[in-house]
């Protein structure tokens, strides 16, 4: 999905006609006082129709426009070379706050923030730096570490299923998190991970599913962004367990996601916008995790009394410690554990 600015035209496109009529992006709308109007533009490597990262993500830019009047702009893209060329053309454009939706726009948005100062940008799952360029690291971690342990108390073949769309370094850690989580409640727990290789296929999804409860898992934790929706599509077949991940997911599929491993991205979206408004944002790295409130277990209300009472206080117990920041468990895959790198100021 386009915004109105984009909806008739390329970026490439909106980038010819501003130049043809003089200008570069200098002009900008203003609302009925006569002030400028913020903009935002997102680019998401999905369809924000997936129900899951992409989908919210879009929540959260519409959260920007409706919470602080900004002008939103977004588009999905599919390559590295897309991802270049359409942060390079909001910078041209002048917006004020650029969005890449994922860990893997991070080398896009370092090549191209120098060369735009007045242009911020902001990545999810990133870690990348610069004056002008921040990152959203989220400790998805410590909420799949919760579902790992109501998946061991839930398990009746001690087999768990993990499913991403790509082995990226945040969904890898994710994956440890909940094997750890599971593997505390349940020593005899085995876990059986598989990458589609992709996030949008959805007959790929459901492939990798099914071939996963054929070797005997019952339970599947996936990351998977469209692709889990055919997750979900042979989780209902054979009648397993799922988990909804990234948005809150139980109503995909009600009757066999346990909970869903949520990141609130209209939260977090909005303390970086708040600050260009106010003209204090500065590159660096967003942690957020379960303390802040932008990452949360949330257990589906149509499966409550499935799961045993045990588990789900064990799982709240770490859910309180983690608020307390006094949980231990996951010391070695949280993200303030890893260090940002910082690129070259903006010139």
């Amino acid at each position: 999905m386009i915004s109105t600015t984009f909806r008739a035209f390329t970026l490439a496109a909106v980038a010819a006609i501003a130049v043809a009529c003089g200008g570069s992006g200098a002009d900008k709308t203003v609302d009925s006082t006569g002030a400028k109007k913020m903009r935002v533009a997102l680019l998401t490597p999905g369809p924000v129709s997936d129900k899951s990262w992409n989908g919210i993500a879009y929540e959260g830019l519409q959260a920007v426009r409706d919470s602080l009047g900004a002008e939103i702009s977004h588009i999905q893209t599919k390559t590295p070379a897309e991802f270049e060329e359409n942060f390079r053309q909001y910078g041209v454009q002048g917006y004020d706050l650029v969005i890449g939706n994922g860990f893997e726009y991070q080398d896009a948005a370092a090549r191209v923030a120098p060369s735009h100062p007045k242009t911020n940008y902001a990545i999810t799952s990133g870690r990348t730096t610069g004056p002008n360029l921040a990152g959203f690291a989220f400790a998805f971690e410590e909420a799949s570490y919760q579902a790992g342990m109501i998946a061991a108390a839930m398990t009746k073949s001690n087999k768990l299923g993990l499913i991403a769309g790509q082995e990226l370094p945040p969904v890898k850690a994710s994956f440890l998190a909940f094997e750890r989580g599971a593997k505390s409640v349940n020593p005899a727990v085995q876990v059986i991970t598989s990458y589609i290789g992709n996030w949008d296929d959805v007959s790929a999804g459901r492939e990798q599913a099914l071939a996963q409860i054929t070797q005997g898992v019952d339970i599947i934790f996936q990351n998977a962004d469209a692709a889990g929706l055919g997750i979900f599509q042979a989780a209902k077949e054979k009648n397993v367990y799922a988990f909804g991940t990234n948005a809150d997911q139980n109503a995909v599929a009600p009757e066999i996601i346990l909970a869903s491993v949520v990141i609130d991205l209209p939260k977090a979206f909005l303390i970086a916008a708040r600050e260009v408004q106010a003209g204090t944002f500065k590159g660096r790295v967003y942690y957020l995790g379960v303390k802040d409130d932008v990452v949360r277990l949330v257990y589906n209300p149509a499966l409550a009394a499935k799961i045993p009472a045990a588990a789900k206080a064990a799982s709240d117990s770490v859910g309180t410690l983690l608020r307390a920041g006094t949980f231990e468990g996951l010391k070695d895959l949280t993200a303030a554990g890893d260090s940002a790198k910082p690129i070259a100021p903006a010139k």
